[in-house]
């Protein structure tokens, strides 16, 4: 299977906002005290446009579904948690923690897919685990290793260990499991999303080992992506808090790789990093600062990577 996409799905917000029922388990989002609902959506609009903008201009085809007033939906922007994409046309519906995120699944944003010549075989639908309040959040819970057959997850209030396992059991991943912390007012928390201290590439991989407090399990994560053959770039938590590890590797014009990230993930990163990094790929950054400090997601929850057929 391969491991990058020149395709990605992206949702364009129209009342995106801080979402008050993620910001329970999500610590990086905040209330931007002096800006109106208005102007917040209007920035985070101006802020995706650019983005897309800069991602088209490198060869990658963007399919983008604007959101819609009603219902509800302030985190829209970040579709990859409740949809993904897969080469045997499979498309996958995940179980969401909170209840208005839920309205983000929208049976018309696979129509479009389909107007733009993908091929959808088979939904895989996990969501009424919702009901017994299980969840499991997309590629947000679940980093996929998809060359090596390989799922990494660290488990939260947002990503349940059975449904985990069931899921590569179904789609034939090798689980790998561990718990990841960041702390918060001096007590250590579990992280919301796996892919805010991970990011898989081809040849490489950035990760926070730091969050990961077990040693054993830190340990048992290092020799699965180093026995993958993989540069192993490390970084720390207050760049995690910067959104460094919530990066995505997407395939360009003429197959060229690059690694996508925000303005602020790119300006936290040392020197010895992005050298680190452009060994493997070509660096491209935009600034999300809006986007981040009220959805606490960044650059890779954007963007739903589109592994489908096409016709």
């Amino acid at each position: 299977m391969n491991q990058t996409t020149n395709s990605i799905l992206m949702i364009r917000p129209v009342a995106f906002r801080m979402n008050e029922q993620t910001a329970v388990n999500n610590y990086y989002q905040k209330v931007l005290d002096n800006l109106t609902p208005t102007s917040v959506n209007a920035k985070a609009q101006e802020e995706f446009d650019t983005f897309v903008q800069k991602l088209r201009m490198i060869g990658l085809n963007v399919v983008v579904v604007e959101d819609t007033l009603s219902p509800d939906t302030p985190d829209s922007i970040f579709p990859n948690n409740w949809i993904s994409f897969h080469e045997n046309g499979d498309v996958v519906l995940y179980p969401m923690f909170a209840e208005n995120r839920r309205l983000e699944r929208r049976e018309d944003v696979l129509d479009h897919l389909e107007n733009e010549g993908f091929v959808i075989n088979e939904i895989m639908d996990y969501t009424s685990a919702e009901d017994d309040d299980i969840f499991l959040e997309g590629t947000g819970s679940i980093v996929l290793d998809r060359a090596n057959g390989k799922a990494y997850c660290a488990l939260s209030p947002r990503a349940d260990e059975e449904l985990f396992i069931e899921f590569c059991e179904d789609f034939e991943f090798t689980p790998v499991i561990f718990e990841a912390f960041q702390t918060v007012n001096g007590e250590r928390k579990h992280i919301y999303h796996t892919n805010v201290i991970m990011c898989v590439g081809e040849t490489f991989a950035v990760i926070c080992a730091d969050c990961i407090d077990d040693k054993k399990e830190r340990k048992m994560v290092l020799d699965s992506l180093k026995g993958d053959e993989k540069e192993v770039i490390l970084i720390t938590e207050d760049q995690v808090n910067n959104f460094a590890g919530n990066m995505l590797e997407v395939k360009g014009t003429d197959d060229r790789r690059y690694l996508i990230m925000s303005a602020s993930a790119h300006q936290s990163l040392t020197k010895k990093q992005i050298a680190q990094l452009e060994e493997h790929v070509t660096i491209v950054s935009s600034s999300l600062d809006t986007i981040e400090a009220c959805g606490g997601g960044s650059a890779r929850c954007m963007m739903a990577e589109i592994f489908l057929p096409s016709e």
